[in-house]
């Protein structure tokens, strides 16, 4: 009887659940919207690590500084090329917001459902890659776009690196008994040497580099052997030398102008570089002021992209790039730790690319703006304008974030993070 007249009671229960809920004013569309927004927001980015919420905010700071510098930077090229002073500002807006939604998604997604689709995901970008030649357009002497509606277009480089670095740690994860076998790493190099190919007939040279630099990045905290480090890194800087002489017309004289900057440049090589310098020198220790700017009219070519560094040094000053400098190294920091907590060996692996990835490109392209390096067509992450950029830099954050996620549920089921057993051996073998 007890029993009967506790089913009963929850029938009720349920009932008058039923009633209220009928009984509740229906939603408006935008309230429903709402709704949904905090609901998925809660799942995503609620009761997470330190490191996760590090992470995210970082992430966000630096976007957020990205959409005022291009507002800022692009204004002057926006009301020449567009009649409105703020398009391309607005774009980046845009871009921001696509690229969160990507960065939600992506941190919501399981990784094993990831792991599952790496091949068919690299073949899908190997026949976009190639798609370019037929369907693509050339920029600045680089054939790598695919325009799309609205006056927007798709660079698939760009999201061939977080394809490269899923592929990279699904194929190292697989084979990690052979890590000293030489064939892994010639078929490695191979599957990597395909996209580099199509990429660099694109004449798209600074995005070839940085897949590299993750690569050998990723390859070097996988436990590459010295052996094999030092025939990949000849290797690699014979295929650069070749790639300079004979990949384009302007190349090597860019390089040889950089290296030798006293002589006479009469085609201008260096004008780029040399008044990124001017603009940061003429910000000394707090710029100029936010808009105040002079080289963005017109003084340096790519400002709101490739040379937004200048722009954020002459207006915001040595504070400004320091500022910048600083959110960088919190980043890969974070993505260094939450590598070191997490057990999985393919979510390690492609929390380290990520960080190589990043790392690599951030330091580019300051050291291009300071006149370090010559001049590679390389995006500062999460700052400089460009959809493509901005939308895979997010996505491969949000699976981070996905990994953290599940280092945050292994915690919480008694996990404790230890020293990877494959790298700790494999440095025993290297000792």
């Amino acid at each position: 009887m007890a029993r009967a007249g506790n089913t009963s009671t929850s029938v009720r229960a349920t009932a008058n659940s039923r009633t209220a809920r009928n009984a509740t004013p229906n939603l408006g569309p935008a309230q429903r919207f709402g709704n949904f927004l905090l609901d998925v927001g809660g799942r995503a980015f609620s009761a997470q690590s330190r490191d996760f919420y590090m992470l995210l905010g970082v992430t966000a700071i630096l976007a957020v500084i990205g959409v005022i510098m291009v507002f800022s930077a692009s204004y002057v090229d926006s009301l020449a090329a567009h009649s409105w002073a703020y398009t391309d500002g607005l774009h980046q807006l845009i871009f921001v917001i696509g690229g969160v939604c990507a960065l939600t998604f992506f941190s919501l997604t399981k990784l094993a459902w990831v792991e599952r689709i790496i091949l068919p995901l690299y073949g899908f970008f190997i026949v976009v890659q190639l798609s370019v030649f037929v369907i693509g357009k050339e920029v600045n002497g680089n054939k790598n776009w695919i325009a799309l509606p609205g006056g927007f277009s798709l660079q698939p480089s760009e999201f061939f690196k977080i394809t490269l670095c899923l592929f990279l740690a699904w194929f190292i994860s697989k084979n990690q008994q052979d890590i000293d076998d030489r064939n892994l790493w010639l078929k490695a190099g191979i599957m990597l040497a395909v996209p580099i190919a199509i990429i660099m007939a694109q004449k798209d040279m600074g995005t070839s580099i940085i897949i590299v630099a993750a690569y050998i990045g990723l390859a070097v905290l996988a436990g590459l052997p010295a052996r094999l480090l030092t025939f990949t890194l000849l290797a690699a800087s014979v295929l650069g030398f070749l790639a300079l002489r004979v990949g384009s017309s302007t190349r090597w004289p860019r390089i040889m102008a950089w290296l030798f900057p006293n002589n006479p440049d009469p085609l201008d090589y260096n004008w780029q570089q040399n008044h990124g310098v001017w603009a940061i020198a003429a910000g000394r220790l707090t710029g100029v002021g936010l808009g105040n700017s002079k080289m963005k009219w017109s003084w340096i070519p790519e400002i709101q992209s490739d040379f937004i560094f200048a722009i954020i040094g002459e207006e915001l000053g040595l504070i400004g790039c320091l500022v910048i400098i600083v959110l960088f190294v919190v980043l890969i920091n974070t993505l260094i730790r939450i590598s070191l907590r997490t057990k999985d060996l393919f979510s390690r692996l492609f929390v380290q690319g990520v960080a190589t990835w990043l790392a690599a490109q951030s330091l580019i392209n300051i050291a291009v703006v300071l006149d370090l390096l010559p001049v590679l067509g390389v995006p500062l992450p999460l700052i400089s304008s460009g959809g493509s950029s901005m939308i895979a830099t997010m996505s491969a954050i949000g699976i981070v974030l996905a990994v953290e996620r599940d280092n945050q549920a292994g915690q919480a089921m008694g996990f404790v993070p230890q020293r990877p057993k494959f790298v700790a051996a494999t440095r025993g073998r290297r000792a």
